[in-house]
């Protein structure tokens, strides 16, 4: 790699760490390559020129807050044998992550969830799509501990998803809204009764 290329790249992070701490701060509807321009000290013209149109600055972003969530969530996860037990350190991970109350923590699919849920376009397109891969990811890990009779086999994996995602999304209000201190203290007992009800007999055994 030559020296420009490493500077532009350098700076395409720059430009793409600030753009993520302005979306967390004031969500993603809300970046402006003027004011990135200001808070990088890069020229408003060498702003545009490494990401070119504010959508393509948004998707940018949104790329590298997957790669981070994947990063913190995911990949480690794989290191625990397939079904229960990696759908239960997916969990924990993600329940600790939300707990981190550091703006590069912030969800931006949440967040962009209330902002642009009546809101039609590409923008709203991608973070469908980014909320959508994740579940799907859940569903995977759900199926496959039926599969290996970690969980019942009359379990409703997309019921289930929806009932994790929904803890998580009252963990993050109790956490970065109500400041309670409690709240991932309360998710994970309440995750734990919500999963011994779809444990399989053998599995408690």
């Amino acid at each position: 790699m030559d020296t420009l290329t490493a500077k532009s790249e350098a700076t395409f992070a720059t430009i793409i760490d600030a753009a993520l701490d302005m979306a967390a701060a004031d969500g993603i509807g809300k970046l402006s390559l003027g004011e990135l321009a200001k808070r990088t000290g890069i020229s408003k013209s060498g702003v545009f020129s490494r990401v070119g149109s504010l959508e393509t600055l948004q998707a940018a972003v949104l790329d590298e807050y997957d790669r981070r969530f994947s990063q913190d969530i995911f990949l480690p996860s794989l290191q625990q044998p397939k079904g229960l037990p990696r759908l239960m350190a997916m969990v924990s991970a993600w329940s600790r992550r939300a707990c981190n109350e550091g703006l590069n923590n912030a969800c931006l699919y949440s967040a962009g969830a209330f902002e642009f849920d009546d809101q039609a376009g590409p923008l709203r397109d991608r973070l469908q799509q980014g909320v959508m891969a994740w579940r799907a990811s859940l569903r995977k890990t759900i199926l496959q501990a039926m599969e290996l009779g970690h969980l019942r086999p009359d379990t409703d994996a997309g019921q289930l998803v929806y009932e994790i995602y929904s803890l998580i999304v009252g963990l993050m209000h109790d956490t970065r809204f109500l400041r309670d201190g409690q709240a991932r203290r309360h998710m994970q007992r309440a995750f734990s009764r919500l999963i011994s009800t779809y444990k399989s007999f053998n599995d408690m055994e």
